[in-house]
């Protein structure tokens, strides 16, 4: 049904955290004969813009109280807002308790979402941007939206102000419904958002898991041309991530670009606390590394890292723990070299200019700094599987070097415990079974995603090959992701010049490894910590 023509004077509620253009369509709502009431900062914002606003507090009779907590939980504001007009019983008791009928609520909700995302929100900041009135107001609008427009949002401004302008004041039913299910979405999101960082504060795995992300933008497809896909923000992170990246130049992401562009994010991050300067970089691949580097500069990090495996680096994904200097960019614009994106803190000007021109597509994609996270912080990871959910704790791990145990042949140097610590966490981030090779701060080669880890071995050896026979001093180690079921695996590696191996032990048959390492005089190392990456 319509909603009958007014027959009192139109009265518009505004109540805004996000005050984009709010003064304009109080504007437009008073030129069309709307009286506008409003509460604290809004009516300040309306009335500082010269317009005629009656504050919440004169509508009312009850001043705002309790730190702004009360001052629309009234049966002035509920019930002028759920009144029927077309019921008799309800407009008897409006007149008798002296209720005027409210016909537009616009409100928008405080910003939890934006306070639980800085890292340096309290837990008390957080509490107090939970909106109690505010729901409350946009639940009892939408739901008597016969009579009344609810408005949540300012892209909705110029629509609402238009068809009422068509409707000589009023909105048409069908416009009223449709903003009412946007606001019942807006409300339930806002709600999920919250028991989404609740359960976050508190049981990692509850009984029920309520999930809330919101749509950032449709993509073109998903990982082949035939699949739909999109892209979702998580409201309750607060980390440095792909999501939220600045895209400063190139073209829209694709899903596969996201994917390897989040994993080379992760592990820079890992590789930027191992490094002890911070100066980390990594080449991904497939969401595989098949680079990665700590170096005494950036400069360095990044060229030891794509030197891992430069025929699988072209046309991969670099991420870059620090900022991209006009030097840096040089030296990542060779003309020898394709990127299809780099992940940084942040590009000074001239890089921005140096890679752009290099490669036309290029995605450069700003986090912000990272410089005091040492590992990213998000508790959960997800996975879907037919019918059902996948939830487990994240790997926060600590890889230390030094907490390794000896097990068998010479003592492990210094450098020795340092690439067993940088090839652990790279292995940490190769999917399993995985093996890897390297030495001084660098990836050589990896074997990945092998059904058997002789097959991982065998092929971290093939695509370390070059820098094994001309390694010269630096001693070459290599990680496993979980441990050798058998010592024909490491035999490979050892037979290749593998001198330190790493593994995280408790195989059965833990003893024939070490005998075959004690033999041939291998360093063994043993972290106790499994990293599978499935």
């Amino acid at each position: 049904m319509d909603a009958p023509a007014a027959n009192h004077q139109r009265r518009a509620l505004l109540s805004v955290s996000d005050k984009r253009d709010v003064v304009a369509f109080a504007r437009a709502l008073a030129s069309l004969q709307f009286e506008l009431i409003s509460t604290g900062g809004t009516a300040k914002a309306l009335a500082d813009a010269g317009l005629r606003v009656r504050s919440i507090d004169q509508l009312t009779g009850f001043p705002e109280m309790l730190d702004g907590r009360v001052k629309t939980l009234h049966p002035k504001v509920h019930g002028g807002l759920l009144g029927r007009r077309d019921v008799a019983s309800h407009v008897s008791a409006m007149t008798a308790h002296a209720i005027e009928p409210i016909d537009l609520l616009c409100v928008n909700l405080y910003p939890f979402a934006a306070t639980i995302s800085k890292s340096e929100a309290t837990f008390e900041e957080c509490i107090e941007q939970i909106d109690i009135g505010g729901p409350a107001m946009i639940r009892s609008a939408a739901k008597n939206h016969p009579f009344v427009t609810v408005v949540t949002d300012p892209s909705q401004y110029d629509r609402v102000i238009e068809a009422l302008r068509r409707g000589d004041g009023t909105v048409d039913m069908a416009f009223r419904r449709q903003l009412a299910a946007e606001a019942f979405a807006h409300t339930a999101r806002y709600d999920g958002t919250i028991a989404g960082w609740m359960q976050g504060t508190g049981e990692l795995f509850p009984e029920t898991l309520d999930l809330r992300f919101s749509r950032v933008n449709s993509l073109r497809y998903g990982e082949n041309p035939h699949q739909r896909a999109a892209l979702y923000r998580d409201s309750t992170s607060c980390d440095p991530g792909v999501v939220d990246a600045h895209m400063i130049e190139g073209k829209p992401l694709s899903y596969n670009n996201i994917l390897d562009a989040g994993a080379a994010l992760e592990l820079a991050t890992d590789l930027r606390a191992v490094g002890g300067n911070g100066c980390a970089a990594c080449v991904i691949k497939h969401t595989n590394p098949c680079g990665a580097a700590i170096g005494r500069d950036l400069a360095e990090a990044f060229d030891r890292a794509y030197e891992g495996d430069p025929l699988a680096a072209y046309g991969g994904i670099v991420a870059i723990a620090g900022c991209v200097s006009a030097a840096l960019a040089q030296r990542m614009a060779t003309s020898d070299r394709f990127l299809e994106v780099v992940v940084a803190d942040s590009f000074e000007d001239e890089a921005i200019l140096v890679l752009a021109q290099r490669w036309k597509n290029v995605r450069l994609m700003a986090t912000g700094s990272r410089a005091n996270k040492s590992a990213l912080t998000a508790s959960r990871l997800l996975r879907s599987v037919p019918g059902g959910l996948l939830v487990q704790e994240a790997d926060q791990s600590p890889v230390d070097g030094g907490t390794f145990t000896h097990v068998a042949g010479p003592p492990p140097t210094d450098a020795m415990r340092y690439d067993a610590a940088f090839l652990t966490v790279v292995s940490k981030h190769l999917k399993s079974n995985a093996v890897c090779i390297g030495g001084g701060g660098s990836l050589w080669g990896a074997g990945v995603g092998q059904m058997d880890r002789v097959a991982a071995c065998r092929h971290a050896v093939e695509k370390a090959k070059a820098r094994l026979d001309s390694s010269g001093k630096i001693a070459a180690v290599a990680a496993s992701d979980a441990f050798f079921p058998f010592d024909d695996g490491p035999r490979v590696l050892i037979d290749a010049g593998v001198q330190c191996v790493v593994h995280p032990g408790g195989s059965k048959r833990d003893s024939d490894t070490e005998a075959l390492c004690q033999d041939r005089k291998i360093t063994l190392l043993v972290s106790g910590v499994r990293h599978f990456r499935h």
